[in-house]
């Protein structure tokens, strides 16, 4: 027979207080926090409140039933995404946001083939240097929605002379398979006012538009160009329909 999990009632407790359901059309979002987050940021610790959520079919407002199936359902082999909220981001009158994909070579091992690492902190210093902001770092994205494996193979082809468009379609991949929802989600949660968006990819504000939210400004994020991502910089503008540094935001018409 099945172990049925009992926890105690004060952990209940304690655990519940800090979770949020959020319903979607189909299942839900289950978002937990906000937990103090001291950053260390370019030498300086920066407090932020840290959120994570977990996409899940059932929806529930008995979170105990929900935590008890944690345990079974081996979470650690698969990516939950969050986000880093700084101020008072819910009322603040302006408030800088960033949707920023995970990735795993350029954020944690600092790789020079791309300027994810260079995005990832600039957008947190921006955030504190603002005041108010969220950065939301979102799983699943890995090599633009392929995976860490299959960014790997793109890799070993863009070594040997694709970019990185062709790379990704001559695995099978569409050239950017990232989805917003659940992010936009969690933001609608957070905050109804209007956001500045830190990006250079339209596709990140069309997302944001088509979804309702009222987008007061576009933040471009250039910059930590070197002889080993040039190409792949190029590659974004030229093929990926990003916003050059001559280029304003979108229009909210």
């Amino acid at each position: 027979m099945p172990v049925v999990q009992s926890f105690d009632p004060k952990v209940i407790s304690l655990l519940q207080e800090k979770i949020k359901l959020i319903k979607k059309g189909e299942g839900a979002v289950y978002l937990v926090g906000p937990i103090g987050l001291p950053v260390n940021l370019f030498g300086e610790t920066i407090q932020f409140k840290w959120y994570c959520w977990l996409n899940c079919d059932e929806v529930t407002e008995d979170f105990e039933r929900i935590i008890a199936k944690l345990s079974s359902a081996n979470l650690a082999e698969y990516q939950q995404s969050s986000v880093l909220v700084h101020g008072d981001f819910e009322q603040a009158d302006h408030a800088l946001i960033r949707f920023h994909s995970i990735c795993h070579t350029g954020d944690i091992f600092g790789s020079k083939r791309c300027d994810c690492g260079y995005q990832l902190h600039q957008s947190l210093k921006h955030i504190a240097d603002h005041g108010n902001g969220a950065l939301f770092y979102l799983a699943n994205h890995e090599g633009r929605g392929i995976g860490l494996f299959s960014k790997a193979l793109a890799y070993i082809l863009q070594e040997n002379g694709y970019d990185t468009v062709d790379a990704n379609l001559q695995l099978g991949f569409v050239d950017d398979s990232r989805d917003y929802s659940d992010a936009i989600q969690v933001l609608k949660a957070l905050r109804t006012k209007p956001v500045t968006l830190m990006t250079n990819n339209p596709k990140k504000l069309d997302a944001l538009s088509r979804a309702g939210l009222d987008i007061e400004d576009r933040v471009q994020l250039w910059g930590d160009v070197s002889e080993y991502n040039e190409k792949y910089l190029k590659t974004k503008i030229e093929r990926s329909g990003h916003l050059n540094a001559d280029e304003g935001c979108c229009n909210n018409d």
